[in-house]
């Protein structure tokens, strides 16, 4: 790069520095510095003209650069030219005085004064040119500027010494004009650092520039800053000040005159010394303190004397204080004191151990710590002082010794280590001080200290016992002078058992050592036992060393110490033993290495040690050698009864040694010893001393047998029982323990003796004694023992008798006479132990017991067999669940072993009967456990079946061969099995489900048509598994077998649904209803009807499992097809509800529903509910949907089954789906769900909005749900209303008259819109209608007509071309019935108010007085629907005629004329308003214009109406247009004078009143005067007809009894 490209990028890098992220000006200021590294002078002369040029840059920037640049002159500094070191060195001048002392900004100061001390180390002349500059005469100079001084002093001290005198003689006569503490301390630190370097510079005058420089160059002037400082600013009463202080006097005082040092001493020690309680941080006190005393010693000062006494206790004091409660600085400053204490122990050696020793002493930990720590400093750093000294420090050492406290342990181990470098451990008394350190090292872990120094790493790196283990090792292998003290000294260490815990390190240092003697010459190595009687013999030391081997990773790792030891020992122990030990040993060690202490297998180690043992005895075949070491094994006993393995071992060791004896003499005394002095008590004692007569037995089994025997009749025996009896509480337990190690010795006796010798002795020596010391019988009668240990002992020993006959070579001759009889015991312990859980080794070994047992002769009967099964089965089964490895290894390692000990027994006992009919006897006994609802159970009891089978398996194949078959044959199909297991194990379900799935087709083309159901059902019950894998794969299982199998089960469908919906009650996992689902899917495709009809035996309310079996039917269209179409046949094929009888005469039979059809009804709810099966319903949609109304309009008021009823009042469960069970609600839920599955949402919608659902379920509100039902379908679903009818057709003939009823009500309320028409249903829907006229039920002849009359405002245009159709049928229901209140007739009425504007006028004039005189006694019915109806007909009758009427019709108008007007009074507003109607259309028809308009007026809709001035009007009207009808008028007027409404009643003399303004009484006795109408032809027969229909005879008359009573006041005059 060229030199501007290189100054453009450091100016883009330093136009960045300002950015306000600190990472982005620290990434800025590095790549500074790199680029500096590669050009550094360009980089340094762009970052001055930077700072230059931008002189406003604020002060941290500016410090940045600075500090960028100092970064790079650090390693560059030696390529700039002068002139670029001087800019810089301006600048750098410049930055660092550009502010005034008061606002010293530092940081920026001190990075243009590294920038100056940087330039300075290779411009030293230029730098000093320029600070001198600065320093002006009489002022002070600037703060900056001094400890840029300071600072080169020590960066090149070299270069700034001979400028020192220069700037001293400018700095000092300014001393005084300094005020404040700030510039003090500048002054003080520059001092320090110019004294510092000119010790430096003379210090090195070889190197110096100027060699002549001398200490009085500087004495002068020093002496005068001396002066100053501790005189006058000394007394500040500024900490930081007065530190200054003191740090400047440390190396100021070397440079003092000696004449004045000595003479500022006495002023100048006390001085600093006062300091001490004035600063807590005392670092810098201590070193100051030290290089004042430091020079004092070196001009020979005698003030030192007079000041000791203080020195010392102020010194002592510091070292004292407690490293763990101080600051950091606390170890620094104990490094000084103890510089102090070996300036003083150079000079005044007995003053100062005069000072120091009786300090031992005393009880203070810290004041014994402290001093020891000198003492240690001391004798290493003052070694020639103290040479004389040794016996004295050496003596003062007594009471520390006995100090108990860690932290005085831990410093005294480090004196006697500093000792033994300089040689006191030599002298008188030394082996004390190696005897504690072995005993320190001997500390059991629990004593260390738990909170170690803050210093400390590892907690257990600073215990005293870890100092100690160091200490030992390093002053055996790094001293040389010590080598002599320690050999052979350490062996007398090794055997006593307290010094058990120091065993490795010493080894190890024992190792070293012999190992130098070996070096020096075998003179020097070998120990002269005679010259040294206080060490161990050979044979304690290999008994000892060999004994710990067998724990060999305790004490860190003592086994492999111990056996390295005794390998180097061998010529001391005996002269035969080095080549074998050479090679031996090695491979011990080298096992020990590959193991860990979790993964060492103890036996096998103590298997190798023993076999070494006897190899040892073999190659010494020394029987005095041999005895002598077996008498020092059995004295060596009683020192490991507090470690059981190691005493276990150790007798495995003396029955070894005694095995390899020759005397027997001398085998009995110490086997009579261990039997006469064994602790019985302890467990791991018996067990061996038991190994112990074991081992013995191999070489002398008649002397071992016959010791047994002799100690049981010996003396010694009975008196210990004697004397155990007399302690009853503690008799009865001592005396099993001590019969407990005897039958475990016989035990061992007989599994270890030579095979050949043991039978003979089996039953009659062996068993003989085991079973008398396990019996004890108290006056002839046998009594059980309560001893667990006893038993446990029993056990082990007849099974190692047991396996000792079994491995004989002559067992299959041996008739075991004894045998059953020991089954049996065995089966009652197993029997005796808690089912639930595993205490003791007790089931365990006698379950291996009776595995030999059972495979010598002879064999056992069949029962026997089957109760030691049914008994180990049921012991080991129901065991809770195999422990976790935290609740202890022990304890899962005895229950492994106890399950493998029951798989062991339980082959055995089949490879006794290896036939089918044997494995089926074994499989049986497994059976209960295979279907636990325990899955534990389940698991143990599939792992023994699976042994059991591959035991079996590998014998078939052999037998195979004899049969015929091939060595090597295999079904392929069934080998694939092999290849599919490592996918059961797989951690991926996925794969894992998959497998089973294989395996399912694998079962499925191999099993037996009559195991499959049998295998369905043992897999149906594991759906309940509460393991969720095992649970999962049985349904992969069933779903495969139902797949590949499903077809030959159709006789088993009811069978397998059953059990399907139980065990789905019982399972409780998510998966397992999704998989019941597909197999019931699978099922049903292959037999679709028998699954429906097992289905619909499911009791109701269906529960929310058998929901989801309904709804896995519709999962597939062509399947819930099938499905839907069986339910409507099962729905249709029973009767609805049957009728039960009534308890009560009169009262209507209840209707009570069937349950078929009611569970069809359910059942194609759940279907419906599935998306899958909208396709299906869309094809059998008018099927389902007429199938469905149906069963809504006959299941209305029918009630459940009283057993449904009580469930529906108990209230479901929580597993039942929540759905209404009620018949009608069922059946309508049902049809709103076909609507919905169907893609008619709008349908259901418009009806809930209507409320149509709830008016379908009620039997007031049926017909208008029905009604609003079909309004939505033709509005919504018009275009599959045609299929709907076609499937309604034969509805009309049902022989339920609910279902003609809904049906009739759906088809008329079609009419009523125009789809009818659009869809070309028009004449159908007539069709059906009229078919219907003739039926027997009120309500569809109602209903009919209502259709009928539908077709007026569904398609109006229509009504013409069936007028006299509609006339026809209307009129007709005007005449339906015998009551006089028939809803037909009030229906025809209706209908006929409908449909007169609409027919042709020649169709209605042939009716029409037929109408008029039909609903003429309807004006004055009872029930206010029947007067509304008729009289509004009246009118648009009235209306039709368009005042063109026949005279026949016209005398009708004016016979109901009365009626009319009286009936404005009527007390039903709609009957007022019907006659307000009638009357307007009445008026055209009676040719009066001013009885029209007055009828216009005042009768109009919503106008009040003033009843007397409108009659009034009226009757002058009539008076006056038709005089001759007054009479007729007068007449009908009569009859209402009794009316039941009081307000017609009312009416009816004030109209009679307006007709005869002048009475007339004989009016009402001669009607007959009436004028007749002159314009009515034939007004006679009018009047008859009037007469006949009139109040008279149709509201008068005697009361119908279907009405009730007559009229109120009828039999009452006006």
């Amino acid at each position: 790069m060229t030199e501007s490209s290189i100054k453009k990028l450091a100016s883009t890098l330093l136009d960045a520095i300002t950015d306000k992220d600190p990472v982005v000006q620290e990434q800025v200021c590095s790549a500074l510095c790199s680029l500096g590294e590669v050009r550094p002078v360009e980089t340094l002369r762009t970052c001055e003209e930077y700072l230059r040029q931008h002189d406003k840059l604020a002060h941290p920037y500016r410090a940045a650069v600075l500090r960028a640049m100092e970064r790079v002159l650090s390693s560059r500094a030696s390529e700039l030219d002068k002139d670029t070191a001087s800019t810089i060195i301006l600048l750098a001048s410049s930055e660092m005085t550009k502010t005034k002392v008061q606002d010293l900004v530092w940081d920026w100061q001190q990075a243009a004064s590294g920038v100056l001390v940087a330039v300075g180390r290779q411009f030293i002349s230029k730098v000093m040119e320029e600070l001198l500059r600065k320093l002006h005469p009489g002022t002070l100079p600037h703060c900056a500027v001094l400890h840029t001084l300071a600072s080169l002093s020590v960066a090149n001290a070299f270069g700034v010494v001979p400028f020192l005198p220069s700037v001293l003689s400018s700095l000092l006569p300014v001393l005084g004009m300094a005020k404040q503490d700030t510039v003090r301390v500048a002054f003080c630190s520059a001092l320090q650092r110019f004294s510092e370097g000119a010790l430096e510079y003379l210090a090195n005058l070889d190197r110096a520039p100027d060699p002549t420089v001398r200490k009085d160059a500087f004495a002068t002037d020093i002496f005068s800053a001396y002066d100053v400082l501790f005189h006058q600013w000394l007394q500040s009463r500024e900490a930081k000040l007065r530190l200054a202080v003191v740090e400047a006097l440390g190396p100021m005082s070397h440079l003092l005159p000696s004449e004045s040092l000595e003479e500022q001493l006495p002023k100048l020690l006390p001085g600093i010394l006062a300091l001490y309680k004035k600063h807590s941080e005392t670092f810098y006190l201590s070193k100051s303190l030290g290089q004042i005393l430091e020079a004092a010693v070196s001009v020979g000062s005698r003030t030192l004397e007079t000041q000791l006494d203080a020195l010392l206790a102020a010194l002592h004091s510091q070292i004292c204080v407690p490293v763990e409660s101080s600051s950091p600085l606390v170890m620094s400053n104990q490094k000084e004191v103890l510089r102090c204490f070996t300036v003083l122990a150079s000079s005044l050696p007995d003053r100062l151990l005069a000072f120091l020793l009786p300090r031992l002493d005393t009880s203070n930990e810290r004041t014994r710590v402290g001093t020891l720590q000198v003492v240690r400093h001391v004798i290493n750093s003052a070694a020639a002082q103290m040479e004389d000294k040794k016996p004295f420090i050496l003596s003062s050492m007594r009471l520390p010794l006995l100090d108990t406290n860690s932290k005085v342990k831990r410093a005294v181990v480090q004196v006697i280590s500093a000792m033994a470098h300089h040689g006191y451990l030599e002298q008188p008394g030394g082996e004390v001080m190696i005897e504690y350190i072995v005993q320190q090292c001997a500390l059991p872990p629990e004593q260390e200290p738990e909170k170690p120094g803050p210093s400390s790493k590892d907690p257990k790196a600073d215990s005293v016992r870890a100092v100690s283990v160091r200490t030992l090792y390093l002053v055996s292998t790094t001293v040389d002078r010590m080598s002599h003290v320690l050999w052979p000294y350490l062996l007398q260490f090794l055997t006593p058992v307290r010094f058990t815990g120091a065993l490795t390190p010493l080894c190890r240092s024992l190792v070293h050592l012999a190992q130098k003697r070996q070096e020096a010459g075998a003179d020097t190595f070998l120990i002269q036992y005679d010259t040294h009687a206080s060490l161990p013999s050979p044979y304690a030391v290999t008994a000892r060393l060999l004994v710990v081997s067998s724990s060999p990773y305790l004490g860190d790792g003592r086994g492999v110490a111990a056996l390295r030891l005794l390998s180097v020992l061998h010529p001391n122990i005996h002269p035969l033993l080095g080549q074998h030990w050479e090679t031996t040993v090695p491979l011990l060690l080298g096992y020990l290495d590959e193991h860990t202490e979790e993964t060492l297998p103890q036996e096998e180690w103590e298997e190798k040690l023993l076999m070494f043992l006897r190899d040892t005895l073999a190659i010494v075949s020394d029987n005095a050698w041999i005895c002598q070491l077996s008498l020092e094994l059995c004295r060596q006993l009683p020192c490991y009864d507090e470690t059981p393995q190691e005493k276990n071992f150790l007798y495995k060791c003396i029955g070894t040694t005694l095995g390899a004896a020759s005397s027997k003499e001398v085998v009995r005394k110490h086997l009579q010893e261990l039997l006469e002095t064994a602790r019985y008590q302890e467990e791991a004692e018996r067990e061996g001393l038991a190994c112990c007569f074991g081992i013995c037995a191999i070489s002398h089994l008649e002397d071992t047998l016959a010791q047994l025997e002799d100690f049981v009749r010996s003396e010694v025996f009975r008196k210990s029982i004697g004397i155990l009896n007399i302690f009853k509480d503690r008799s009865e337990n001592e005396v099993e323990k001590v019969k407990s190690a005897l039958i475990l010795c016989y035990g061992h006796v007989a599994a270890r003796a030579p095979q050949e010798l043991v039978l003979a002795k089996v039953e009659s020596d062996i068993l003989r004694n085991i079973c008398q010391h396990f019996n004890t019988k108290v006056l002839g009668v046998k009594v059980e023992t309560k001893d667990p240990a006893l038993k446990l002992c029993l056990v082990q020993s007849v099974c190692m008798v047991s396996r000792a006959i079994c491995s004989s070579t002559q067992a299959g001759s041996f008739h075991f006479t004894r045998k059953a009889e020991l089954v049996a015991q065995m089966m009652e312990f197993i029997r005796a132990e808690p089912p639930d859980s595993l205490r003791t080794p007790i089931r365990k070994k006698a379950m291996l017991t009776c595995t030999y047992l059972v495979s010598v002769e002879p064999a056992l009967d069949e029962q026997a067999r089957a109760d030691v099964i049914r008994g180990c089965l049921h012991s080991v089964m129901a065991l809770l669940p195999e422990p976790e490895e935290e609740d202890g290894g022990c304890q899962k390692s005895l229950y492994l072993e106890t399950l493998h000990a029951l798989e062991g027994l339980l082959t055995s006992l089949l490879q006794r009967n290896m036939t089918p009919q044997g494995l089926q006897i074994m499989i049986e006994h497994l059976s209960p456990w295979i279907k636990s609802p325990r899955g534990h159970e389940r698991a143990r009891a599939l792992g023994l079946s699976a042994l059991l089978l591959r035991h079996f398996l590998e014998q078939l194949r052999v037998s195979l061969g004899y049969e015929g078959f091939s060595r090597d044959y295999r079904d392929d199909v069934a080998e694939r099995l092999l290849s599919l297991k490592d996918g059961l194990v797989h951690p991926d379900p996925t794969i894992l489900f998959h497998t089973c799935h294989s395996i399912g087709q694998i079962i499925a083309k191999r099993l037996p048509p009559d195991q499959l159901i049998s295998l369905l059902l043992t897999m149906f019950e594991a759906l309940g598994d509460p393991e969720k894998n095992c649970s999962r794969a049985a349904t992969v299982m069933i779903n495969c077998l139902l797949q590949e199998r499903g077809g030959v089960l159709q006789e088993k469908v009811p069978e397998i649904v059953s059990v399907l919906r139980s065990k789905l009650q019982e399972a409780q996992g998510e998966h397992v209803l999704p998989a019941a689902q597909h197999s019931m899917y699978l099922l049903a495709t292959q037999h679709c009807a028998a699954v429906v009809s097992s289905l619909l035996g499911s009791p109701l309310p269906l529960d929310s499992h058998t929901s989801m079996l309904w709804r896995a039917l519709a999962v597939e269209p062509r399947l819930a097809a099938q499905v839907l179409g069986l339910l409507l046949e099962k729905m249709s094929r029973d009767v609805p509800f049957k009728e039960s009888r009534a308890f009560l005469l009169g009262r209507t039979p209840d209707r009570v529903a069937t349950l078929l059809p009611l569970s069809a009804t359910c059942a194609l709810f759940e279907v419906l509910s599935t998306p899958a099966a909208g396709p299906a319903v869309l094809e059998l949609y008018p099927q389902l949907f007429v199938a469905l109304l149906l069963r809504v309009s006959c299941t209305v008021g029918v009630q459940l089954p009283r057993n449904l009823q009580a469930q529906e009042r108990r209230g479901a469960s929580p597993a039942l789906a929540a759905r209404n069970l009620e018949p009608c609600s069922s059946a309508v839920d049902t049809l709103r769900a076909v609507l919905l599955r169907s893609g008619s949402e709008d349908v259901a919608q418009r009806m809930d909005l209507e409320g149509g659902w709830e008016l379908l379920r009620t039997s007031a509100g049926h017909e208008e749900g029905a009604t609003r039902l079909a309004r939505a379908m033709a509005e919504h679903a018009g275009p599959r209303l045609p299929l709907v009818l076609k499937a309604l057709a034969c509805t009309h003939s049902s022989a339920y008259e609910n279902q003609r009823v809904t049906t009739t009500a759906f088809l008329a309320e079609l009419l009523n819109s125009n789809v009818a028409n659009d869809l070309m249903l028009l004449d159908s829907l007539l069709e059906s209608l009229v078919a219907r006229q003739k039926d027997t039920c009120t309500s569809v002849r109602r209903l009919v007509l209502r259709g009928l009359a539908n077709l007026a405002s569904g398609c109006p245009d229509k009504v013409r071309a069936h007028g006299p159709q509609l006339l026809t049928a209307m009129i007709g229901g005007l005449d339906d019935g015998d009551s006089p209140h028939s809803p037909v007739a009030l229906e025809a009425m209706l209908g006929l108010a409908r449909l007169v504007h609409l027919v042709e006028a020649w169709d209605l004039r042939s009716g029409l007085l037929h109408v008029a005189i039909r609903i003429r006694p309807f004006f004055d019915s009872e029930k206010m629907e029947f007067r509304t109806a008729s009289i509004r007909l009246f009118g648009h009758l009235n209306q039709v005629c368009h005042g063109d009427c026949e005279d026949v019709f016209l005398d009708q108008v004016v016979g109901g004329l009365a009626p009319l007007l009286l009936h404005l009074q009527d007390p039903q507003a709609a009957v007022a308003s019907a006659c307000r109607f009638a009357l307007r259309m009445c008026g055209p028809n009676l040719a009066c214009e001013d009885l029209s308009a007055a009828f216009q007026k005042h009768l109009q809709e919503g106008r009040a109406l003033h009843f007397g001035e409108f009659l009034n009007t009226t009757c002058k009207h009539l008076m006056h247009h038709f005089p001759d009808l007054l009479g007729r008028l007068l007449t009908t007027c009569l009859f209402y004078f009794k009316s039941s409404w009081e307000d017609v009643r009312a009416a009816a003399p004030l109209f009679t009143g307006e007709q005869h303004p002048l009475p007339r009484p004989q009016a009402a006795q001669q009607p007959c005067l009436m004028p007749p109408l002159h314009r009515v032809p034939g007004a006679a027969r009018g009047a008859q007809a009037a007469a006949a229909g009139g109040p008279g005879s149709a509201h008068f008359g005697a009361p119908d009894p279907a009405e009730g009573p007559g009229p109120r006041g009828a039999d009452q005059g006006c």
